[in-house]
């Protein structure tokens, strides 16, 4: 037991090195080259990168809460959905209660107003998770048909509450004032918020990143998944570990529901359904679990809407189940495989 202990506390401190393939992350920057013959113009293009990278960085937020859950808890929660919409109906009122900050033309305080928005929707995502993991997710661990079915009624419920609450009609979402308009790099037209979301999207996945690699939480978690007794015998709580997982990913979804809510500058009771395709294309493509995954395949997939939806807009529907097929055929478990999945 002792020595289990030192190996935990080692690998917390970060000593054991882990090889990690490099070939995955060129798909990113590949794909944008090889599109930009048929764009034309280096500012369309720039233009478009850059509107790609933001949406798939508000997607990986999204995502990387399910990533959690299913890659960490092996649960399938198709309510994830829910706490987006939660996480951006919390946003409209508490920045329409700002609204001398949101209009202010100084960005920190609009940052003001985001920010203490984005928190709340976060606890009030992740307070709701933990009610949705105790009453509906807990009966069904193990039990993958079981989930899919109870935690999609759990989001056409919580839907339902979202319409008793704020009401079934679409609520505006518009950005502060600072983050309207865009940057002239040339003549390509970088948008504020999108370069925002990108920051944002990066901090957390290092965040992320950084919690279950190099600290002694993200061992344990971890270690929980691939022995549960052995970590139990040391004196650990995995269930309250994998609550804590549960309610993480739930906040996550909440933050990211803001995110995509300020994108689309609006609201709607079903935008967490909508969204959820987009989501587990995500999560396939980047290997079932895997975070880093997760990030490449949200690019990926965001680059590839934006893309097409300038060259083939006809087909842009069409595009990421396209890109998903492609990956498949190349790496059949995925970018970043989870073991044992």
């Amino acid at each position: 037991m002792q020595q289990a202990r030192v190996a935990i506390k080692s690998e917390a401190t970060g000593r054991g090195a882990i090889a990690i393939d490099w070939t995955p992350l060129a798909l990113v920057p590949l794909l944008a080259i090889a599109v930009l013959p048929f764009i034309g113009s280096a500012s369309t293009w720039l233009t478009l990168t850059v509107a790609g990278l933001a949406m798939g960085m508000i997607i990986f937020i999204i995502a990387s809460g399910l990533t959690l859950v299913f890659g960490l808890m092996d649960v399938l929660n198709f309510g994830h959905g829910v706490f987006i919409a939660l996480g951006a109906f919390v946003a409209t009122s508490v920045l329409g209660s700002m609204s001398d900050w949101t209009g202010s033309a100084a960005l920190w305080r609009n940052l003001v107003a985001v920010l203490p928005a984005m928190a709340v929707a976060m606890l009030v995502a992740g307070a709701v998770g933990l009610a949705f993991e105790r009453l509906i997710v807990r009966p069904v661990y193990g039990q993958h048909l079981k989930q899919i079915l109870i935690t999609m009624g759990g989001m056409i419920i919580g839907e339902e509450l979202i319409k008793v609450i704020w009401g079934p009609q679409q609520i505006p979402l518009p950005l502060p004032e600072a983050m309207r308009g865009a940057w002239l790099v040339g003549e390509a037209a970088v948008e504020k918020y999108r370069v925002l979301a990108v920051g944002v999207g990066l901090a957390v996945f290092a965040l992320l990143a950084w919690t279950l690699a190099r600290t002694k939480l993200g061992l344990l978690i971890r270690a929980g998944v691939q022995d549960r007794e052995m970590v139990e015998s040391l004196g650990y709580g995995v269930r309250r570990l994998f609550v804590g997982v549960f309610v993480a990913g739930s906040a996550l979804a909440g933050l990211g529901g803001v995110m995509w809510g300020l994108y689309q500058q609006n609201v709607v009771p079903q935008m967490g359904a909508q969204v959820n395709v987009l989501i587990f294309i995500v999560i396939i493509i980047g290997g079932l679990g895997s975070t880093g995954g997760a990030l490449i395949g949200a690019l990926l997939v965001g680059l590839m809407a934006n893309y097409t939806g300038f060259l083939l807009p006809k087909v842009a529907l069409f595009s990421n189940i396209a890109l998903m097929v492609a990956i498949l055929l190349w790496r059949p478990q995925g970018v970043y495989p989870v073991a044992n999945r």
